[in-house]
């Protein structure tokens, strides 16, 4: 095959398949060093692209401490507040609870427990039992036996109004004195049963 032939056949593939095939970076790399030693400068810029991608990609991969202990928590947190509504209360406020109040839940124990170095994280546990019949308490969240942040949910009858369900939380910041806000869940005119009937 004459040469001109086969040259332009090469030009004529190469122009067909103009932007579907294109070498790697670590290919065109290897070849301009082949061909000549690369100078500092243009060496760089490539070595630091690429550790910021790895760097990047570690991160996405794998959660921190922080966001594992979140994670466990809010679900011992999700546990135990049904076990708290029982089989009467839970199937008429199970769906606003988890719109409404659980994702408040996890912003205050994030906040409340973002003062903590990471690995003190271990030492904070979930109470295991909510409190039955009228009282208030759903869980508290400890370090070594010693009340950090108490969830509880209080009965409110304002008048004409019928019954609410008042979600708040009291930390050890103010000796648990103070009532912070989580929301409200409406249950109805008639009287609820007790906790975890």
């Amino acid at each position: 095959m004459p040469n001109w032939i086969r040259k332009s056949l090469v030009v004529f593939v190469s122009i067909l398949t103009f932007g579907l095939v294109s070498p790697s970076p670590a290919s065109l790399y290897n070849n301009n060093n082949n061909d000549k030693k690369p100078s500092d400068e243009s060496k760089t810029p490539f070595a630091l692209e690429e550790r910021e991608l790895e760097f990047e990609s570690t991160e996405a991969e794998a959660p921190n401490e922080r966001e594992k202990f979140l994670s466990q928590i809010m679900q011992e947190a999700e546990t135990q507040s049904y076990m708290k509504f029982g089989s009467k209360i839970k199937p008429v406020i199970e769906d606003e609870f988890r719109v409404a109040i659980l994702p408040n839940m996890e912003k205050a124990i994030a906040d409340v427990t973002s003062i903590f170095p990471e690995e003190d994280l271990s030492q904070l546990t979930v109470t295991e039992f909510p409190s039955a019949g009228l009282a208030e308490r759903i869980f508290h969240i400890q370090k070594n036996d010693e009340d950090i942040i108490r969830f509880h949910v209080r009965r409110d009858r304002p008048p004409q109004e019928g019954y609410w369900f008042n979600f708040h939380y009291h930390t050890y910041h103010d000796q648990f004195h103070g009532h912070y806000y989580l929301g409200e869940i409406y249950w109805d005119k008639n009287t609820p049963p007790k906790w975890m009937s």
